[in-house]
């Protein structure tokens, strides 16, 4: 079930003739994307935002809507969903334009300094300033190949969990040594604390060692409840599959031993972790290391003038991939590319407690103290 869309918040793009001018654009609309139109609109810049997903929050929405956050300041817990919801509302006053489902393929300087922007779909832009918060990238799950497999992509073999329910009453197998396949392996067994269980029936987790990336308190939880036969778990890998009647009707397991057994289910979930791809960002002329952008942490600005890299996507000394430290970034990359789009205009910092201006900017009204 994908994440229904407040269409009083979003703004999705109408039909466009020729490029679509605009002082910022922004790639990615996970939170850190979306917090960037927010401390953009503080400065009055206009922002297009353009996602390959078809709906705001990026990973966190993708791959957990509905795993708790608890490091988020002055918000003691919120779930992915939750989070982006937030802050669709938070920037509802600056009316940035959503472009989904479509990817930047082209970025080229013009000379006049702009840049020219399009997308996979041929949507073009003529942008001052380009904000990258791609996250990972393109993200894409890391495969399981075994032959025969990839038909039932999607019916009962998955790399996500779109809606846990649809996985209520079913013999599950899940693989994969990371927090994402013990969570979901612990959560299936337990079901949903909150009234709306979706336990299975059954849950094999599958890793090909004893030894596991994920929390030590779920590793811990997880022997646990193998011990007390409400899970279990089997070290080995994924080498085929046995069908019935048109459906996946069990994996084809070998063991550390080099004995193949047969694992009956209705479902395989695969958590394999993602395999980053900067795709066509690769070409854009950017310092790139090891996959992530290069940035100053003064502007957070790429080597190119006008383009800047905020979230998980950059790099610099000291880095910490944390969704509070992307928001601070946002912040000073607002005021870095500030001079691109207002070249005569002195921006002061202003603070949105006081602020009549900033009051106006976001719709509010200015508080009297008495």
């Amino acid at each position: 079930m994908e994440p229904q869309l407040n269409q009083e918040v979003i703004k999705t793009a109408a039909e466009h003739d020729g490029p679509i001018e605009t002082d910022a654009v922004i790639v990615g609309a996970g939170p850190v994307g979306l917090f960037q139109v927010f401390e953009l609109g503080l400065l009055e810049i206009k922002a297009h935002v353009i996602d390959s997903l078809a709906y705001p929050g990026g990973q966190c929405v993708e791959l957990y809507p509905d795993k708790p956050i608890y490091d988020i300041p002055a918000v003691p817990v919120c779930t992915g969903q939750e989070l982006t919801d937030n802050l669709l509302k938070q920037i509802e006053p600056f009316g940035a334009t959503f472009h989904f489902g479509q990817e930047v393929s082209k970025v080229e300087r013009q000379e006049d300094g702009r840049f020219y922007v399009e997308t996979s779909k041929g949507t073009r832009f003529l942008t001052k300033t380009i904000f990258i918060a791609a996250g990972v990238g393109a993200f894409q799950p890391k495969q399981l190949k075994v032959e025969g497999l990839a038909q039932y992509e999607g019916t009962q073999f998955h790399y996500r969990v779109k809606n846990p329910a649809d996985f209520a009453g079913k013999n599950l197998v899940v693989v994969g040594g990371g927090d994402s396949a013990l969570d979901w392996a612990l959560n299936f067994c337990a079901g949903n604390a909150d009234g709306n269980p979706h336990k299975a029936e059954s849950v094999i987790l599958i890793h090909r060692r004893d030894g596991f990336r994920a929390a030590p308190a779920s590793v811990a939880k997880m022997r646990e409840m193998c011990d007390a036969l409400e899970m279990q778990f089997i070290v080995g890998q994924i080498t085929g599959i046995e069908e019935k009647d048109g459906k996946l009707a069990g994996a084809k397991v070998t063991g550390g031993d080099g004995v193949t057994r047969v694992v009956p289910m209705d479902a395989l979930l695969v958590f394999f972790g993602l395999s980053p791809k900067l795709g066509p960002i690769a070409d854009w002329g950017l310092d790139i290391e090891r996959k992530q952008l290069k940035v100053d942490t003064e502007k957070f600005a790429t080597n190119v003038p006008g383009i800047f890299a905020v979230g998980d996507i950059n790099t610099y000394p000291g880095k910490k991939k944390l969704i509070l430290s992307g928001f601070h970034e946002c912040a000073l990359a607002a005021f870095g590319a500030a001079p691109f789009i207002f070249p005569d205009k002195k921006i002061h910092l202003q603070y949105t407690t006081t602020s009549p201006k900033l009051h106006k900017v976001l719709g509010v009204e200015t508080p009297v103290f008495d």
